[in-house]
């Protein structure tokens, strides 16, 4: 039997658990309902990262699409249909590179969320790999920049890329990876980009993929996790300030050595699954998937097989999200199989049991199994259920495919929303954090603003949560600081109160 094929039968043959073979051995998990929206608006092959966001500050959020051909799709939400209006707004509709990943960060802080773009070149040809940074001009139009503020990040083969302030100054710099050549820190000076380093440090020369920003030793500096590819391992690289970084993925055993040239990091996911309060890393690999738990002492340890989450296969982007509300993150895995450009989708849903298990309840005939390499879980509709937004980007089919979370009104209704803006109101804060606490002080769950992950994808959207009951909470947010940690709560929150909206949480120093 084949490498691939033994893969694939873990996958499905051995851990996947029906909905049949769930009620036979008593568990409660499920495959959950969802509809598929506008499939023929999304159609559309060649589909490959999708980032979300409210671009235009209409209170709706859209989302913008990658393709293989160049083109950039942007989506406006007008209450839950999408028009593509990339053409209008001046994005790309076509060209020589294929844009691989899409982020949205406020690099100017004027308010309104702008995008970038990497293009994915192979083999490299000189002075063709480049990023585009699109300037959002008011939510109307969108402005190319990248050469004028000092972005183009020339001969790069883009991945991951992180809007992130690493060194607490309040203002968004910018982590680029890179699959063929070194990865490429920039500070934002004042609107112009200066890049950090040689290439030794943070500038990791190994063939990156995936990159998560966060603050794992809790000194309120956000730390680098980088999934690598081709063989290579690991790294956890420390933010000890003063653009100083330390790797120490081989110390506290998060490197993975000793993989072929077949294997590799390909994205992660940053999540509290257990509801500690700390958080942990999901690696999705060529080959079995990692996931580790943060023991809250700056160690941790990889327990992805007596999770249930170990599968062996080629999986390309993970998302944590409470898809039915009952108070844990579950963790969809994107993961296909078949020949270069025939692949097909050969996804995974782990529901989270709340006991530091997970169940694997999607069959390979559902209507979730989608997607080939993006994921993002996203409340598009504002109803308090978590959507999910999927590409499906190599063979003759593909999409980039929204699919409603048809859970019941009780259970939407049990969930709060918190978006997480900086001093001035206006920008969101990629890496903080949100913690929620019940009336006796309890810790109930953690959310981080994203910082990157699904596949090569940064949103810029609230954080979300399930909730187990609707008495109120307190709402811990902490914000990044050269000081420390920087945290402000806001007590007695009635999750009533936000339903069909976000509480908003401006930074106060």
């Amino acid at each position: 039997m084949s490498n691939d094929r033994k893969r694939n039968w873990r996958l499905y043959g051995a851990t996947l658990l029906t909905p049949m073979v769930l009620a036979a051995t008593g568990a409660q998990a499920q495959e959950p309902a969802f509809t598929s929206i506008q499939p023929e608006t999304f159609g559309v092959v060649g589909s490959l990262s999708t980032a979300w966001a409210d671009f235009d500050n209409s209170g709706s959020l859209g989302f913008a699409v990658s393709l293989k051909s160049g083109e950039v799709r942007l989506y406006r939400n007008d209450n839950g249909v999408f028009t593509n209006i990339g053409a209008e707004v001046g994005l790309p509709q076509a060209g020589s590179d294929e844009i691989r990943g899409l982020s949205w960060g406020d690099y100017n802080a004027d308010g309104f969320v702008d995008l970038l773009g990497g293009s994915n070149v192979v083999p490299v040809v000189p002075g063709q790999n480049r990023s585009y940074v699109w300037k959002n001009e008011g939510g109307k139009k969108f402005v190319e920049v990248a050469a004028e503020i000092g972005l183009t990040i020339p001969e790069r083969v883009s991945r991951q890329a992180n809007w992130i302030d690493f060194d607490n100054d309040g203002k968004l710099d910018l982590y680029a990876s890179n699959r063929s050549g070194p990865n490429q820190l920039y500070r934002n000076e004042g609107g112009q980009f200066v890049k950090v380093g040689g290439e030794g440090g943070v500038n990791d020369l190994r063939p990156t993929v995936g990159s998560c920003w966060f603050d794992y030793n809790r000194d309120g500096r956000l730390d680098l996790f980088l999934a690598n590819q081709s063989g290579a391992t690991d790294a956890l690289w420390r933010n000890d300030g003063n653009g100083v970084f330390v790797d120490v993925a081989p110390a506290l055993g998060l490197d993975a050595p000793g993989r072929d040239r077949s294997e590799g990091g390909v994205g992660c996911a940053i999540g509290d699954y257990n509801n500690d309060g700390l958080f942990d890393v999901f690696v999705a690999v060529y080959g079995a998937n990692l996931l580790y738990r943060n023991n809250g002492d700056g160690t941790f340890t990889e327990v992805a097989a007596q999770a249930g989450v170990n599968n062996d296969g080629h999986a390309v982007g993970a998302a944590w999200g409470d898809y039915d509300n009952d108070g844990y993150l579950d963790l969809f895995v994107a993961t296909y199989e078949g020949e270069p450009g025939s692949q097909t989708p050969l996804n995974l849903l782990y529901h989270n049991n709340g006991d530091g298990t997970f169940t694997q309840v999607l069959t390979k005939d559902s209507l979730l199994n989608a997607a080939d390499h993006s994921v993002e879980w996203v409340d598009y509709n504002g109803d308090g259920a978590l959507d999910l937004s999927v590409t499906r980007g190599y063979g003759p089919v593909g999409g980039h495919f929204l699919f409603r979370n048809d859970l019941p009104a009780e259970a939407r209704a049990r969930s709060l929303s918190v978006t997480v803006l900086d001093a001035t109101g206006r920008t969101i804060v990629p890496g903080a954090e949100v913690r929620l606490y019940d009336q006796t002080g309890k810790i109930l769950a953690s959310r981080q603003v994203p910082t990157g992950g699904g596949y090569n994808a940064q949103s810029a959207i609230p954080v979300h949560f399930g909730l187990k009951t609707l008495e109120p909470v307190t709402v811990e947010v902490t914000y990044m600081s050269n000081d420390g940690p920087k945290v402000q709560r806001v007590n007695g929150v009635d999750p009533r109160d936000y339903a069909g909206k976000s509480l908003r949480v401006t930074r106060q120093d």
